[in-house]
């Protein structure tokens, strides 16, 4: 059960070491972009191509759709990033239901464990499996692994690292239920443990009153989407801007916070203790541009801000 590419790699793992998947279960088609084309989830484009039974529910109790996943009799779920399951469909299996979720919990549990990994500076991170319970991420755990977050590295990569380590993982925890020598660990609540929140507009957007490392973090965790976003602002024109990466150079100055300084082949926006050096923006319908690309086409002003 899975929707985007980060489950993709854990199901093409699962049939490459030898497991019978019997069915996919995955998000119904919907319409997206600015022709409202369908759009198949990342994992139906792939169990279509591998020939996978799919099942597409909109209502996860409706009838129907109960009978066929008893149907195909498997006796054990795989979950990778879909929603939240109802008792009745968990608790099928013989062998349970398990999750794997991108974090070390019971850090960050929630939906985007990656991004706020990042934004929140973290140095390690790592992989989960768990069997799902009534909650969200909270199920006694089976497996974990961990990585270290590299000191530049940005939100897909690191969700490529970890969907190879959690490909691995899911593996190595398929074995021990096979081999009947799981072991499971439960979830201890700490007060200090940091939540997942759901990625909107507003935690995407930047607020250059905040140190340069949280900026460029911030930054970091949101590349290459959905990406943090800001207001150019410069005279009478406006400019809505999403910023895909910068780095932070810590230099005394006399700059409002949020000034635009600009040289021919540089931009940076002034902050505490320094600049945030942009690297790669992108202006409303452009694509996303080295910033020195960016200023041979566009002169800002000295009163220029970013808000």
């Amino acid at each position: 059960m899975g929707t985007p590419e980060f489950a993709v790699g854990i199901l093409d793992t699962i049939i490459k070491n030898n497991f019978d998947v019997v069915g996919v279960i995955t998000a119904p088609d919907r319409p997206a972009g600015r022709g409202q084309k369908i759009k198949f989830a990342a994992v139906k484009d792939f169990a279509l191509k591998k020939g996978l039974p799919i099942l597409q529910p909109t209502n996860l109790k409706d009838e129907a759709f109960l009978s066929a996943l008893k149907a195909l009799n498997g006796n054990c779920q795989i979950v990778v990033a879909f929603r939240m399951l109802p008792e009745v469909v968990w608790k099928m299996p013989k062998y349970g239901t398990i999750n794997l979720h991108a974090s070390l919990l019971p850090n960050y549990r929630g939906a985007a464990p990656i991004n706020w990994a990042i934004i929140n500076g973290e140095t390690e991170t790592g992989v989960t499996t768990f069997f799902i319970d009534e909650k969200i991420d909270t199920g006694a755990m089976i497996l974990n692994a961990k990585t270290t977050i590299l000191e530049n590295e940005n939100a897909g990569q690191l969700h490529d690292r970890l969907m190879a380590l959690g490909s691995e993982t899911m593996i190595d925890t398929l074995h021990l239920i096979e081999k009947g020598k799981v072991q499971t660990t439960i979830q201890t609540e700490n007060p200090n443990q940091k939540t997942a929140y759901k990625l909107n507009r507003d935690n995407c957007k930047i607020d250059w009153k905040q140190s340069g490392e949280q900026i460029v973090n911030l930054i970091r965790g949101l590349s290459p989407y959905p990406t943090a976003w800001c207001l150019f602002k410069d005279n009478n024109q406006e400019w809505n801007v999403k910023i895909n990466k910068a780095s932070f150079e810590r230099e005394i100055h006399d700059f409002k916070i949020g000034q635009i300084i600009t040289s021919k082949k540089e931009l940076k926006i002034a902050v505490k203790e320094g600049f945030v050096k942009i690297i790669e923006i992108q202006f409303p319908g452009k694509k996303n541009m080295a910033a020195a690309e960016l200023l041979n086409g566009l002169l800002f002003s000295s009163n220029a801000i970013a808000v």
